[in-house]
C-alpha cells in the first residue's frame, strides 16, 4: 500500500485500494515484488493527468482505473498500454448480432436429396434359427 501511495496521486490510490478488486491487485503486486519486478515503475504509467483512463464519465472512473491498473501490471514496460479493454476477436464474433457477409457453407451432398420415406433400403436380415 505504501508503494501505491508513493506512486499514484492520493485520490487515485484511495479509489484503487477501496475497490472490491484491490486484494487481487495487491496480491499481483506482492508477487511482482517477490520476483524482484519493480511494480512501481509499472504503476507509474497510469499516474499522469493525461492517462487515457481519466477520460470519460465520472461514474465509470473506478472501473477505468481498475482496468488501467490491471493493464499496467500485465503489460511489459517496453510496450504501450492499451487504451481500451483487450478484445477477444473469437468471442466478439460469437456474440455479434451483425449479419455474416460470407455466404453460408453448404455441406457437400453425400446421398441423393430424396426424402427419407422414399429411399429404398435393403431388407432387414432374418432373425431366428439358421437353416
Amino acid at each position: 500500500m505504501s508503494r501505491v501511495n508513493e506512486t499514484l496521486p492520493e485520490r487515485d490510490a484511495t479509489l484503487l485500494m477501496s475497490s472490491r478488486l484491490w486484494p487481487v491487485l495487491a496480491h499481483r503486486m506482492h508477487r511482482m515484488a517477490q520476483q524482484g519486478v519493480p511494480f512501481a515503475a509499472y504503476l507509474a504509467r497510469i499516474a499522469p493527468d493525461t492517462a487515457a483512463w481519466r477520460t470519460g464519465p465520472p461514474s465509470g472512473i473506478a472501473a477505468r482505473l481498475l482496468l488501467a491498473t490491471h493493464h499496467a501490471l500485465t503489460t511489459p514496460l517496453d510496450q504501450a498500454l492499451p487504451t481500451g479493454p483487450r478484445v477477444s476477436t473469437t468471442a466478439a464474433r460469437a456474440r455479434s448480432t451483425a449479419p455474416d457477409t460470407a455466404p453460408p457453407k453448404q455441406p457437400a451432398p453425400t446421398e441423393p436429396a430424396v426424402p427419407a420415406h422414399r429411399q429404398q433400403t435393403a431388407p432387414a436380415p432374418r432373425q431366428g434359427r439358421g437353416r
